[in-house]
């Protein structure tokens, strides 16, 4: 999808009462003192840092022991010269050594048991001591247990799985098939180069945990490039390392639950104003035709660099490539783009890498990681996928595809003829699925298909949006679908 402004509508409110803070967690993750046996207890309260030596990010997560609460603010102080520079998830302030974060409109609810995290960056030199006392609302934290038991989730299993191509299919370090069926989750393509933040809503184990509810085993994670590589029309809060730091924490909370991550470029830069131009700016503010040769190759580099370690990764290259609706380049001409870029996208108003292009920036790192290769037409054409694919020295490529009920190839006639020879050869990966009718007969019917052949997929998207205008799957970050995601979510929790 062109992923819009951020359209996370207001929680409901929730009636209740103050809760008191609980225990702290240190940057390890580790609790810090015992709790008090029949002490009073509302919440509990979590701080993990990423420390650099000259700045960190911070992460607090407030978790809800007690009855509902409508509207928080959390303080703390530190003992150094830790300095704010810029948060998220939350509206942050400092005062002296005092910290504030309050919560936005979208995350003021807190039900018993739901967890919200908010994050920040400092700058500091010296001593970067964790503060060892926090308030919710005024009340002290207090450590005691909690006096209602909070929901519960099944507990994670074994981590991501290492992956690799074998045929047409995905398979783990043991052999085995595997297929990624999984929701989208959006934000970090656009919150950040808006200068809302890094993510749009929660990116917490909680939320993560409400996916995993819907037996997901893979989210897709869209990406900025100007984000990522720090550019300067960027907040510095939300650029660079604490961008990048960001996606390594959401990265890591996802493979501890056994979740495969998938980053994907997404909003790239490249001055396009010609036909269809939405967006006529040259930063990274909307999906451009092709991705660009200035900034796309680094993107990919430095992603590559930083997860080559890593196979339970999959990288997915660009978003959704449309050289041949430009009505500037005829239909073989445009695959020549789609997979060269350069000169052969004639009447493009920016240079263009092709897909081999970001292919090759990705194995020059070394990386041995499953790339995903989106096909033309917003994805929603493979006609020439096969006969025009990069090349792979490794073999580890994947076909991505996206499909919704109102694009051009939406019927099983089409899928037949052209999505499911590529289904034949290479592994299929429907990135996006979805429909604008706030049902599922769509994805419903695609589903079935796709399950016949062995294909992974995944639904767009995990945020609070309109599900007409998304399509959203959820109207709360606990995982309450809409009425389309309820089609997604039964489906796959119904999968083996």
């Amino acid at each position: 999808m062109r992923s819009l402004s951020p359209r996370t509508a207001a929680v409901a409110a929730l009636t209740g009462a103050i809760c008191a803070a609980g225990s702290l967690v240190a940057g390890t993750g580790t609790v810090l003192g015992a709790r008090p046996a029949r002490a009073a207890v509302s919440c509990e309260v979590g701080y993990t840092t990423n420390d650099w030596g000259t700045g960190f990010t911070a992460a607090v997560t407030i978790t809800n022991r007690g009855p509902a609460v409508t509207g928080w603010t959390l303080t703390y102080s530190y003992t150094g010269n830790q300095r704010l520079t810029g948060g998220w998830n939350g509206r942050w302030t400092q005062s002296g050594t005092t910290v504030t974060v309050a919560n936005e409109s979208w995350n003021a609810a807190l039900a018993t048991g739901v967890s919200v995290q908010a994050g920040a960056q400092f700058s500091y030199s010296g001593s970067n001591a964790a503060p060892t006392a926090f308030a919710l609302n005024g009340t002290p934290c207090n450590g005691g247990e909690p006096t209602t038991e909070p929901p519960t989730t099944p507990p994670p299993g074994d981590p991501a799985p290492k992956l690799k191509v074998s045929g047409n299919t995905f398979v783990n370090a043991a052999g085995a098939a595997v297929r990624l069926r999984g929701v989208n989750r959006s934000g970090g393509e656009f919150a950040c180069v808006q200068g809302n933040g890094i993510w749009d809503g929660p990116m917490d184990a909680a939320s993560v945990a409400a996916i995993r509810n819907w037996n997901v085993n893979a989210v897709r994670v869209p990406l900025n490039s100007d984000c990522w590589l720090g550019l300067d029309n960027v907040d510095p809060a939300y650029r660079g390392s604490a961008y990048q730091n960001a996606v390594k924490n959401y990265v890591g909370l996802l493979e501890e639950n056994g979740i495969t991550p998938i980053l994907e470029l997404h909003w790239s830069r490249g001055l396009w104003t010609g036909y269809d131009s939405h967006c006529q700016t040259a930063a990274a503010e909307c999906q451009k035709p092709m991705p660009d040769a200035r900034y796309a190759p680094e993107f990919w580099k430095q992603l590559a660099t930083a997860y080559k370690g890593d196979t339970a990764v999959v990288f997915d290259l660009f978003n959704e490539p449309y050289p041949n609706n430009l009505q500037v380049m005829d239909y073989a001409q445009s695959w020549k783009c789609w997979r060269d870029g350069g000169s052969a996208c004639t009447g493009l108003t920016y240079e263009a890498a092709g897909m081999q292009d970001l292919l090759d920036a990705v194995r020059s790192t070394g990386a041995q990681n499953v790339v995903m290769v989106a096909g033309s037409s917003y994805s929603n054409d493979l006609g020439q996928w096969l006969a025009q694919k990069p090349s792979d020295p490794t073999g580890n490529l994947a076909a991505a595809w996206h499909s919704y009920n109102f694009n051009y190839c939406k019927d099983a006639s089409c899928w037949d003829q052209q999505i499911a020879p590529v289904a034949a050869q290479v592994p299929l990966v429907a990135g996006e699925i979805g429909e604008n009718t706030c049902g599922h007969s769509y994805v419903d019917a695609l589903m079935s298909w796709l399950d016949a052949r062995g294909a992974s997929y995944l639904g767009w998207t995990w945020n609070t949006w309109d599900c007409s205008s998304g399509p959203s799957l959820i109207s709360s970050y606990d995982g309450t679908p809409t009425a389309y995601g309820a089609g997604l979510r039964d489906h796959l929790r119904s999968a083996p």
